[in-house]
């Protein structure tokens, strides 16, 4: 069954870890340190059964100002909260920080304990009370009821645990499903287990046996072992305070606000777009690139705020911004996300990721703002397909597999199938690679295969002698790099279309043909000529690019590498080409030499042919190369069939 965390907030002093004694039996302060000084330092942890059959896991959050990084990440985690206010003092500083920090983190729900009823009398108490009433008014807590409580007395714990069996009853245990996930908030090492890591399951489930992945790390360790308050399991699913035994990795492979989920199931990016909202509370406005202190899920995180349309953020005021973080997260959209400033260090704001690895926006320009304000619109009111097409769009010619667009999206297995079905049934989506399932906006495609044209026509301008263009040389060529299977298939496309022909490893237009000019037509007869009259004894390749001085150098290349593609002329290596009818007219002799001789050496080859060296060795090393014949010690015969 799924668990429900109860986390508490409120300022330091105030009475939380008393009242979670109090009502658990449990003294979550576990540190000398907080022993010592009788307050709470890092999170501490217990449980309630309540009489609805329900268990509620109890984050118990430090409430002093240097510890509110820790109150954060204990924070993400909570269902609801239960906002303790001693009697005596009422709302402090850090009651409003805390506050804040659960409307921006978006918990929706809780209740409101007095705490410390036995050191104030009855008119003090309802001051109080109509204070935190006037304070909470225009919040998620408006209808909170006010509980008050004296951890030392024992009055009004009963209270407190029959509000919460009410309100429990009341709440819908939706079961997050999809990979599993689980923000780490303590991990250390254990005699005779290994390392151990505790966290609250934000989602899916996990089971003993099952490989768990370490973002942004991207580490894979096997759970050994599962505990959920004490008690062993075989399954941990979402909404449990958690503590999993892992094999395979080392305690310091792990730190606090690393994400344990599914393998394959997030994505590392530097790059947040998200909605911010500036708190009424700031002082003055916020300047773009502000640097900041970034809290998501148990992690702390410095980065620099970038404004996509404007120059300044008033407080108040809500916004679509780009967070350039200096280290990696891994995040789902729908996550929520604390600003806090960098120096002096206070809540300043926070807000909900929007697209988990966006490309870097720009802002220079007018058009540049008005793109940004697009696609923000697209976040806020665009259909599920119109987001996968602007992934897919933004991914540009690389592209996106079904399992990075779950990612992006947050949706994930059959469901993800079938919000594919009719995109992908339109035309508006193509699966370019079956095997892992990569999708091409066909906006994106459409690019390509313009791309693809006009590099062809140009390269037909540039060469009109050559026949096409090496079909790795057009991918290669093209900005920004193109994956070889989205590349492949666009060329499917234009084939089928008949636009373009690939011959081999040769791509061309299909309506492209080599037409020789005049002087063309002239230079290719005055090529062939003295291949022709040269028979075996022609001239080396350079030779013959200088005796055509009267040509462009370039051209005389294109004519040469026509009649090598029209098999007019056969390289045997580097510096020497044949005309093709006297190697031809060669093999023959050859062939029959060795019919009749059974074999054939230099020295004979030399007699048959009245060649030097220079021109014997390669010819017969062409004839091994075109398996005519096959050299076995100094002799040569012929390749059988």
């Amino acid at each position: 069954m799924r668990e429900i965390i109860l986390g508490t907030a409120g300022h330091v002093d105030h009475g939380k870890t008393s009242l979670i004694k109090a009502l658990t039996g449990i003294d979550t302060d576990r540190l000398k340190e907080e022993k010592k000084r009788g307050i709470t330092i890092e999170l501490g942890f217990a449980h309630l059964d309540l009489p609805c059959g329900h268990r509620i896991g109890i984050v118990d959050v430090p409430g002093h100002e240097k510890f509110v990084r820790n109150m954060v990440a204990g924070a993400a985690g909570m269902d609801l909260v239960a906002f303790i206010i001693a009697a005596d003092e009422g709302i402090m500083q850090q009651t409003k920080e805390h506050f804040e920090i659960c409307q921006l983190l978006g918990i929706k729900n809780g209740v409101i304990i007095l705490t410390k009823i036995d050191m104030v009398d009855e008119d003090w108490l309802e001051m109080v009370k109509e204070d935190v009433r006037e304070y909470f008014h225009e919040s998620f807590l408006k209808n909170a009821p006010v509980l008050m409580v004296s951890s030392v007395t024992g009055e009004g714990v009963d209270d407190v645990k029959n509000e919460l069996n009410k309100k429990i009853s009341t709440l819908s245990f939706h079961e997050e499903f999809g990979p599993f996930r689980l923000a780490v908030d303590r991990v250390f090492s254990m005699k005779g287990f290994g390392t151990v890591i505790t966290g609250s399951s934000l989602s899916g489930r996990i089971s003993v046996g099952d490989d768990v992945e370490f973002y942004p790390s991207e580490t894979v360790a096997k759970i050994r072992g599962i505990q959920v308050h004490s008690d062993n399991v075989e399954m941990v699913e979402a909404g449990h305070r958690t503590a999993i035994n892992l094999q395979g990795i080392e305690k310091d492979e792990i730190s606090r606000g690393d994400i344990a989920a599914t393998p394959g199931s997030l994505v590392n990016s530097t790059l947040l777009d998200a909605d911010f909202h500036y708190l009424a509370s700031n002082p003055k406005a916020l300047k773009n690139r502000t640097q900041v202190r970034v809290h998501v899920g148990t992690r702390e995180i410095t980065g620099r705020i970038v404004m996509l349309d404007r120059d300044f953020i008033d407080p108040g005021e809500d916004v679509g911004i780009q967070l350039i973080l200096q280290e990696p997260v891994a995040l789902w959209p729908g996550d929520r996300y604390v600003l806090r400033s960098y120096s002096p260090v206070r809540t300043i704001g926070g807000g909900v990721i929007l697209n988990n690895a966006p490309i870097k926006r720009k802002r220079t320009t007018e058009k540049d703002q008005d793109i940004n304000r697009q696609v923000f619109s697209v976040y806020h009111e665009g259909s599920l397909e119109e987001r996968m097409l602007l992934f897919l769009k933004e991914a540009g010619l690389k592209g996106l597999t079904q399992d990075q667009l779950a990612t992006r999206l947050g949706l994930f297995g059959n469901k993800l199938k079938k919000q594919l079905q009719k995109p992908i049934s339109s035309g508006k989506i193509f699966v370019v690679d079956s095997d892992c399932q990569r999708l091409v906006a066909a906006t994106v495609l459409k690019q390509l295969t313009d791309i693809i044209q006009s590099t062809l026509r140009e390269y037909h301008k540039d060469f009109p002698l050559k026949s096409g263009l090496i079909k790795e040389e057009l991918r290669t060529g093209i900005r920004p790099p193109v994956d070889q299977k989205v590349f492949l298939y666009a060329l499917g496309l234009l084939v089928k279309k008949n636009v373009i022909v690939q011959d081999q490893a040769e791509v061309r237009l299909s309506d492209f043909e080599v037409i020789l000019q005049v002087d063309e037509e002239d230079l290719k007869k005055e090529i062939k000529d003295i291949y022709m009259n040269a028979a075996l004894k022609p001239p080396l390749y350079k030779e013959v690019l200088s005796s055509m001085a009267a040509y462009p150098e370039n051209q005389v290349r294109q004519v040469f590498d026509l009649l090598l593609r029209e098999g007019k002329l056969v390289k045997v290596n580097e510096a020497l080409c044949f005309h093709a009818e006297e190697l031809e007219n060669l093999a023959l002799q050859v062939t029959e030499f060795i019919k009749r001789e059974g074999e054939i050496d230099a020295q004979r080859f030399k007699q048959l042919t009245g060649l030097t060296r220079k021109f014997s060795i390669p010819l017969m090393e062409y004839f091994d190369k075109i398996k005519l014949t096959i050299r076995i010690d100094d002799k040569r015969v012929l390749r059988k069939g």
